[in-house]
């Protein structure tokens, strides 16, 4: 049984002249909002660019002698203009920098010398080159989104976003790979009802790539037929152990005790107010009140990863906690308790969460508010991939 005593609403008073983090948020704006700002600000800066240096290049023609020209400028105009604009908009770039230059040699003049030529046949060169080079960089951004729309399907195929109510229920489940461009990564999660409760489990594969997908669909295959059929929890972690070690013994190179999955996983039985947790070397599932007390529920009896079965034999024990009505049972990956701000502190959600009843009510706006704030606390950059898990029982 999970012991201790359940800990109350935190309500920490603001000291005189200081201002709450809502009245901040109010104040100041929201983070996210800013820096999006910020980044679309700096975007139409860069796409002006082009026009900014045709501009630069007459303004320095015109006001320079004879001698000095402002070809430079007229030149750099398509090839900045090539990654950022369509074939049309760089083919127009050059055409207009090229246009630039014949206004300027036939209105100050020198346009039957060497140097003017020389210009000219530049400029036009490097335009070609411009759009030819907005080619190739098309060409790799339609193979970029090509293989992000495999990876978007993969993981829909994998981790499939899960209903809304499931055995009564309301669940919720997130996904955010640290890389931008990344769609999937080692974290998994799965919610299934089965006849003897609603069954979850949140876990987190060692290694990147390849390795791991196949590592993630193997835990979740062999979840989704254990949760149906074994009558324990306990039983259905012996499954995944056997499982994973099925699939290391398939795997190529490498020594199979490096292929672990840290996890957590829960039961929710049909008709009663508890919960049944299994832990896995994963960071312990947080319970969060109505009234906005959480208590966290660390195993009684720690027990190692998944796929680490050849170091040893530890029987599978699974601890019990009440699970009322209003609460929320929170599962989730290291990604989420290992985010570190810039002096290596690390992100704390029990305590972000500690009082926020208003953010326990819905399990999407929870884990909406847990991976903002995770970004926050991390300087926008995550060092690892975040899966969230909230089941709330109305």
């Amino acid at each position: 049984m999970f012991s201790g005593p359940v800990p109350g609403p935190v309500s920490r008073p603001c000291p005189p002249g200081r201002t709450t983090p809502l009245a901040r948020r109010h104040r100041f704006g929201n983070p996210g909002q800013v820096e999006e700002g910020r980044i679309s600000y700096v975007r139409r800066s860069v796409r002006a660019l082009p026009a900014l240096l045709i501009a630069a290049g007459l303004a320095y023609d015109f006001a320079a002698p004879l001698a000095f020209s402002g070809a430079p400028f007229l030149t750099a105009a398509p090839l900045v203009a090539a990654p950022l604009y369509s074939l049309r908009g760089t083919v127009c770039t050059g055409a207009a920098a090229v246009c630039a230059l014949l206004v300027v040699r036939f209105t100050v003049g020198g346009l039957e010398t060497v140097g003017a030529v020389t210009e000219l046949v530049t400029v036009v060169v490097v335009s070609a080159l411009a759009v030819v080079i907005n080619v190739l960089v098309r060409r790799s951004g339609e193979r970029l989104a090509s293989a992000r729309r495999v990876a978007e399907a993969v993981q829909r195929a994998l981790l499939p976003e899960p209903a809304e109510r499931v055995g009564g229920f309301q669940v919720a489940a997130r996904y955010e790979a640290a890389q931008e461009d990344a769609s999937i990564g080692g974290d998994l999660y799965a919610v299934q009802d089965t006849p003897h409760g609603v069954r979850v489990i949140v876990g987190d594969v060692r290694g990147k790539g390849l390795g791991a997908v196949g590592a993630v669909a193997a835990v979740i295959g062999a979840f989704q037929e254990a949760a149906e059929q074994e009558n324990t929890l306990e039983a259905v972690a012996q499954r995944l152990e056997r499982a994973l070690a099925r699939a290391s013994s398939r795997s190529d190179g490498g020594d199979p005790r490096e292929g672990f999955t840290t996890a957590v996983l829960a039961e929710l039985p049909h008709g009663a107010p508890k919960v049944r947790v299994v832990n896995r070397g994963h960071p312990p599932p947080l319970l969060l009140y109505a009234d906005g007390a959480v208590r966290p529920l660390p195993a009684s009896d720690p027990a190692l990863p998944l796929g680490m079965g050849g170091l040893g034999t530890w029987p599978d024990r699974a601890d019990e906690a009440e699970f009322p009505s209003g609460a929320t049972l929170l599962l989730y990956t290291d990604g989420l308790s290992e985010a570190r701000d810039r002096t290596g502190r690390f992100y704390d959600p029990e305590q972000a969460l500690a009082g926020r009843a208003d953010a326990l009510r819905e399990p999407a706006a929870l884990l909406g508010t847990l991976a903002a704030q995770a970004r926050r606390h991390s300087g926008g950059g995550m060092a690892d991939d975040l899966a969230l898990l909230a089941v709330r029982r109305p």
